[in-house]
């Protein structure tokens, strides 16, 4: 059951953009877990808002895929099965392949550099929960870093949208032996970052696609056990 306590009261003046934000980081950041029944009436109260904003926030987050809405049944939030897992890897297959071609012919030293720096982030020892969340919060970094390179704006919002999606799995996600992962995903991490400082196109893309599929089949794996 939801802690109401940790939502807050916003401001009838910007209700419904707030509202909308508010609820998307509660489900992104576990505080509604996938398969939780949301109930309107609540969570107006709580935010000190009406029902229409809460009703819009829901109906919003319902197209990004983040909450179902099902008849005579209530309102959930989303549970991803595997075949959502392996059409989201494949667009965000896609999207990243289609970064790398945007970026290379105009990425710039400053911007490998950047890559560098993540990489000596995520190279760091994981001995605390803390740990795990840096390193998480550098992860979606060095493939943001990526994506913001394109210089394409409608890639970066389609790619923000199956960001969310994944975070909904990882909520489910069993996964074990990570520990282990992590010296696959540092030595991915370094064969991306090479290949970019060698301009290398196909190099960059097979190295892109080898790392997210691999990052596919954990989570698969990790959403039956």
């Amino acid at each position: 059951m939801l802690d109401f306590m940790e939502l807050t009261r916003i401001s009838r003046q910007r209700a419904s953009d707030e509202v909308y934000l508010t609820l998307r980081q509660s489900i992104l950041s576990h505080l509604f877990e996938p398969g939780e029944r949301l109930q309107v009436d609540e969570i107006a109260e709580k935010l000190g808002v009406s029902l229409t904003p809460v009703r819009h926030a829901i109906q919003q987050l319902a197209t990004e895929g983040l909450i179902e809405i099902r008849p005579r049944s209530g309102t959930f939030v989303a549970q991803l099965t595997v075949q959502d897992i392996e059409e989201t890897f494949d667009l965000r297959t896609a999207l990243e392949c289609l970064a790398a071609e945007k970026l290379i012919p105009r990425i710039k030293a400053r911007q490998i550099a950047e890559f560098k720096q993540l990489l000596t982030e995520l190279s760091k020892p994981i001995e605390s929960d803390l740990d795990i969340k840096r390193h998480q919060e550098n992860n979606r970094a060095f493939h943001q870093l990526l994506i913001d390179g394109s210089g394409n704006r409608r890639l970066a919002e389609t790619y923000e949208s199956l960001n969310a999606h994944l975070r909904i799995v990882r909520v489910h996600s069993r996964q074990t032996g990570w520990e282990k992962r992590l010296k696959i995903e540092q030595s991915e991490h370094e064969e991306i970052v090479s290949a970019m400082e060698a301009r290398d196109l196909e190099r960059l893309k097979n190295a892109l696609r080898s790392h997210i599929q691999r990052s596919r089949q954990s989570l698969i794996e990790g959403l039956k056990g």
